[in-house]
């Protein structure tokens, strides 16, 4: 589920750019419910699992798997590694 100020947020972002965005503003948050989820599966795993996800990735690729198919666990990954690492997290 989106988080209060993420629906604020895509509000204010819809009634800047108009109803034009709006369809690309709902799959935008689509990706993001998408990732949140993922994060929340990632917090509870360790380093090496992180790694081993981050391996998996790279093999998918490599086997040609569309970058907007690993978009979501790609920065879910990220953001778990940089909230482990440097203590930030990335925005929606």
């Amino acid at each position: 589920m989106l988080s209060a100020i993420t629906i604020k947020m895509l509000n204010i972002v819809n009634k800047l750019f108009g109803s034009s965005s709006s369809k690309r503003l709902k799959e935008y948050a689509k990706i993001i419910e998408k990732i949140n989820k993922n994060e929340r599966e990632l917090e509870s795993i360790s380093d090496i699992e992180i790694s081993k996800k981050t391996s998996n990735l790279k093999q998918r690729i490599k086997d040609n798997e569309s970058l907007d198919d690993i978009l979501p666990e790609a920065f879910s990954l990220v953001r778990e590694a940089s909230k482990r690492s440097i203590g930030l997290r990335h925005y929606d």
